[in-house]
């Protein structure tokens, strides 16, 4: 098995209607840091904290790809960041793609749609790396055990340098 087909995914869910500035800049400064640390991104596809995430990852320059999951069936509502956009026509039940497909899930900031995202994640085992400072659910749920189903909690990141560190703790000891 090649390197890139071990290479480990990291599920960034977020926003869509995000517009705070500092929020946005959070996510970029997590799709950097994804990048730079080789590992491939995936999220929802869409603007806000998916696109801004997005767009640090590509401006990392590093070897993994940016992989949208979009709710509609037109590969053209992708955010321009993306590299690979799988449009599945599914509306908010590509949700459950989205927390399967990532190895870890950092959640920043999010309604609804990102509280559906962290609710599976947890059901599928997969830890998630809350952004507390970023607010959304990402805050409410940070340092909390969701329900009886694993003992461990959500990971509460107090910044985006401390995700990091724990996304690559994370990762270096799960499988492939």
């Amino acid at each position: 098995m090649s390197s890139d087909a071990q290479r480990r995914i990291v599920a960034v869910v977020g926003g869509s209607g995000v517009t705070d500035e500092a929020v946005l800049a959070m996510a970029f400064e997590l799709g950097l840091g994804i990048g730079r640390l080789g590992f491939h991104l995936v999220c929802g596809g869409g603007c806000g904290v998916m696109e801004a995430a997005c767009r640090g990852f590509r401006a990392a320059g590093g070897p993994g790809l940016a992989i949208g999951i979009l709710p509609s069936a037109r590969r053209e509502d992708c955010n321009e960041w993306v590299d690979i956009s799988l449009p599945t026509g599914l509306g908010p039940a590509r949700n459950a793609l989205v927390a399967q497909a990532g190895h870890a899930v950092v959640a920043v900031d999010g309604e609804s749609g990102t509280l559906a995202e962290i609710a599976l994640a947890w059901q599928y085992g997969r830890p998630i790396v809350a952004l507390a400072a970023s607010g959304g659910w990402a805050a409410e749920l940070a340092g909390r055990q969701i329900d009886s189903r694993w003992p461990h909690r959500v990971l509460a990141a107090g910044s985006v340098a401390e995700a990091l560190e724990m996304l690559a703790d994370l990762l270096a000891r799960r499988p492939a």
